[in-house]
C-alpha cells in the first residue's frame, strides 16, 4: 500500500512531534502492509505551520537514514499540504512548498467550515498551468456535505480527490461519514490516505476501514485508490 498524504515528518506542523514518534509510527504502517509513504506536512501561509521545503528536506533525510538503521522496510518521499491560498505558485517558485514527490501533483486543503471565496478559479489556474489538483478529504468540508454539488463541480474541472480512510469509521463525524460512502458509491475517489498525525493504540483500524470500504467498491477499485494511482505519482 501507498499512502499520499500523512503528517509524519516530526517536529513541524501538529503531526508527529518527535523522530521517535515518526519512527513508531512509520514501523507500525509498514507491519500493516504500508510499502511507500509521501509525507505531508501542512503549509499554511502566515502560521507556525510554515516550514520550508529546505528544512523539510532536511529532515526528510535524517528520518530516512533512522529508517535504514532501524531496519524499517519503508520508502519515504516529500510533498506538503498546501491550504489553500492565492499565492500558491509564488510559494512553488519561492521554494517554500513542494508538489507531491516533485512531481506535478498538488495536494490542496480547503477550509473545514466556511468557504475560501475564490477557490475554484485558484485550483483551475493551477490546473491549467499543467498541475495536477488531489484535493485532500472532500468528505470533511462543510460546505461539501451541505452541497454535493460543489465536489462534481471541481471534479468538471478536473480535480482527483484523496479521502481518508477513517471517514468510513466515523471520525471525523457523521456528516464526513455519509459524504465519503456517497463518494464511493459514485466512484469519485481516486486515492486513499491515513492522513495519520500521531501514534495509535490500534493500527488495526485500517484494516477495520478496509472491510467496511469493501462493501461499496471492488477489491480492485480499492487497490487503485491505495496502491496503483499513487505509484503513478511516485513514480511520474
Amino acid at each position: 500500500m501507498i499512502d499520499i498524504h500523512s503528517h509524519l515528518l516530526y517536529g513541524v506542523d501538529d503531526g508527529a512531534k518527535t523522530i521517535e514518534e515518526s519512527l513508531t509510527i512509520l514501523k507500525n504502517l509498514s507491519e500493516i502492509g504500508y510499502k511507500k509513504i509521501i509525507l505531508t506536512p501542512h503549509y499554511i501561509d502566515n502560521t507556525r505551520y510554515n516550514s520550508p521545503k529546505s528544512e523539510n528536506i532536511k529532515r526528510l533525510n535524517i528520518l530516512k537514514d533512522e529508517l535504514k538503521k532501524n531496519k524499517i522496510d519503508l520508502e519515504i518521499y516529500l510533498g506538503n499540504e498546501i491550504y489553500i491560498d492565492d499565492n500558491i505558485e509564488e510559494f512553488l517558485k519561492n521554494n517554500l512548498i513542494t508538489t507531491l514527490n516533485d512531481s506535478n501533483y498538488l495536494l490542496i486543503e480547503l477550509p473545514m467550515s466556511g468557504e475560501y471565496a475564490n477557490y475554484k478559479e485558484i485550483l483551475n489556474d493551477l490546473i491549467r498551468k499543467d498541475y495536477k489538483i488531489i484535493l485532500a478529504h472532500p468528505e470533511r468540508y462543510l460546505s461539501f456535505q451541505k452541497d454535493f454539488h460543489k465536489i462534481e463541480e471541481l471534479e468538471d474541472l478536473g480535480v482527483y480527490f484523496q479521502s481518508n480512510m477513517e471517514s468510513i469509521l466515523g471520525r471525523y463525524g457523521k456528516g464526513a461519514k455519509k459524504a465519503f460512502k456517497k463518494l464511493l458509491k459514485e466512484h469519485k475517489i481516486n486515492y486513499l490516505g491515513t492522513d495519520i498525525h500521531h501514534h495509535k493504540d490500534d493500527y488495526q483500524i485500517y484494516l477495520k476501514a478496509k472491510s467496511k470500504i469493501l462493501k461499496y467498491i471492488s477489491e480492485d477499485e480499492y487497490q487503485k485508490l491505495v496502491s496503483d494511482n499513487a505509484r503513478k505519482i511516485i513514480n511520474s
